[in-house]
């Protein structure tokens, strides 16, 4: 079941990919109160151009590091609610996200791991198979490893589109055009040293210019070129 601007609307599972997703709304509401222990909210996503509700903080890491992967041509919020039976009685289940991309769709559940539950397990698996019934992928995530992430968090501080009036970034694609270069020194080696760290990180969240976001971040860093093909 889903919301749409012409209210609720049921259908089988194996009829989910005919839906008209542009239409849809969050099965339910993204609430505030005092004294709550959920942090939700709205996060910008400079790949869809929209603001995205979130129950956590964890949808939150999950909301920036799709739009550091980029491709996303829809996300939708709590899509929809499934409803099914087990041996205990009837359950429900909002999933958290669908991220339409390239023609198919990613089904996707966000639960810090320490906070799974046997109960989690069961909608999990009933979530798994509506995805599949409608040609999607799915997954659950449960965590991050550290030194990426902060990289990735680091690197959304300048996401949005930069004006390059001083010519930096041409500079920093040609310091790097025939060998990789440690950050601190691509940066000494441009015209305007002070600012060119800025748009380093500009080049590397639009991945014009790529980094080994297994090690932490910073001046030691390699910087390359992607590759390409």
């Amino acid at each position: 079941m889903w919301k749409s601007t012409q209210g609720e609307i049921a259908c089988p599972v194996r009829d989910l990919d005919t839906f008209r997703w542009s239409a849809s709304r969050p099965a339910r509401a993204f609430t505030w109160r005092a004294g709550q222990r959920h942090r939700p909210g709205l996060a910008y996503m400079s790949t869809t151009g929209r603001l995205h509700g979130f129950e956590s903080l964890a949808e939150r890491r999950l909301l920036l590091a799709l739009d550091f992967v980029g491709g996303v041509n829809e996300l939708l919020s709590q899509p929809f609610t499934l409803k099914f039976a087990t041996r205990q009685g009837a359950v429900r289940h909002t999933p958290d996200y669908l991220v339409l991309a390239h023609g198919t769709g990613l089904l996707i559940d966000v639960r810090p791991a320490d906070l799974i539950k046997p109960d989690d397990m069961v909608k999990f698996a009933a979530a798994q198979r509506a995805a599949g019934a409608a040609g999607w992928q799915y997954v659950v995530v449960a965590g991050w490893q550290p030194k990426p992430w902060a990289a990735v968090e680091a690197l959304s501080a300048r996401r949005r589109s930069m004006s390059d009036p001083l010519g930096l970034a041409p500079e920093l694609l040609e310091l790097v055009a025939h060998e990789p270069r440690p950050l601190s020194e691509l940066v000494e080696g441009t015209s305007w040293p002070a600012l060119a760290r800025t748009y380093v990180l500009h080049l590397l969240w639009s991945r014009r210019l790529t980094v080994d976001l297994t090690l932490p971040l910073g001046d030691e860093s390699w910087i390359y070129l992607p590759r390409r093909g």
